[in-house]
């Protein structure tokens, strides 16, 4: 497994190893993309349905509450404090006890109920082997994400994971995807930021990365369209052969 940033949340507001825009690799003036920085959930991982259990079972035992899938997920792609929030609006005092018997719920069953999307192993190993750097940067924290990427195999692949707990600001705010590419040592402009969600695009774009769009994760294909993304793309192999003509 390759060594990834550290799993402690950050006090500074700086990202861990910051290093001033001059000492970065690959500024705009290089040519081709250099990195391909990925969401998690909905981009590598199918995680739709255990998400929507598992709000569904903390709702039922925290609120008492039933709500349709398109209230539940309309929040995934930010942390889970954030979607926990905006499940319960009216009784802001049941947000914790939601997140704890969300994660009590999904920690339970999460290694049987994840699997990558189809072509992700392959497409991984493609990008690699073409000498493309690879991350992840996600809402999820930072040691569940590297769990999941361990059990599906791919966790070799990633020279970095940026989880919500690795950041002073998540996403939609653009450090996550900054620290993303400040740990690979590389310009955002030579980076591709990989997402499923509005959330992951706003991220992306302010970031200044190279922004792609995948339609087969939580959101309509076209809400993605509104953020602007540079790119959409409807399989991970077109994902693969976009970075490669990229480079």
């Amino acid at each position: 497994m390759r060594e990834h940033m550290s799993l402690e949340a950050l006090s500074s507001d700086e990202p861990q190893g910051y290093r001033e825009p001059q000492e970065l690799h690959g500024s705009c003036g290089s040519s081709g993309l250099r990195a391909v920085l990925f969401d998690n959930d909905g981009t590598l991982v199918d995680t739709y349905e255990l998400i929507l259990e598992s709000f569904r079972y903390a709702l039922d035992a925290v609120a008492g509450t039933n709500l349709s899938d398109e209230e539940i997920m309309r929040k995934v792609g930010q942390p889970l404090f954030v979607q926990a929030a905006s499940l319960v609006p009216d009784r802001p005092h049941l947000r914790d006890a939601l997140v704890d018997a969300y994660r009590a719920h999904n920690e339970a069953v999460h290694d049987g109920r994840i699997r990558l999307f189809d072509g992700v192993q392959r497409g991984l190993a493609a990008m690699a082997d073409k000498g493309l750097e690879l991350g992840v940067v996600t809402s999820k924290r930072h040691a569940l994400c590297q769990h999941g990427l361990e059990i599906l195999g791919v966790d070799s692949y990633m020279a970095c994971i940026v989880g919500y707990d690795d950041c002073t600001h998540y996403k939609p705010q653009p450090e996550p995807v900054q620290r993303g590419c400040v740990a690979l040592g590389l310009d955002p402009q030579v980076c591709m930021y990989v997402g499923d969600s509005p959330y992951d695009l706003m991220a992306g774009n302010d970031a200044g990365c190279i922004t792609v769009a995948v339609t087969w994760g939580m959101f309509e294909e076209s809400e993605l369209r509104g953020c602007n993304p540079d790119y959409v793309v409807h399989s991970f192999d077109e994902l693969v052969d976009l970075a490669l003509r990229l480079m």
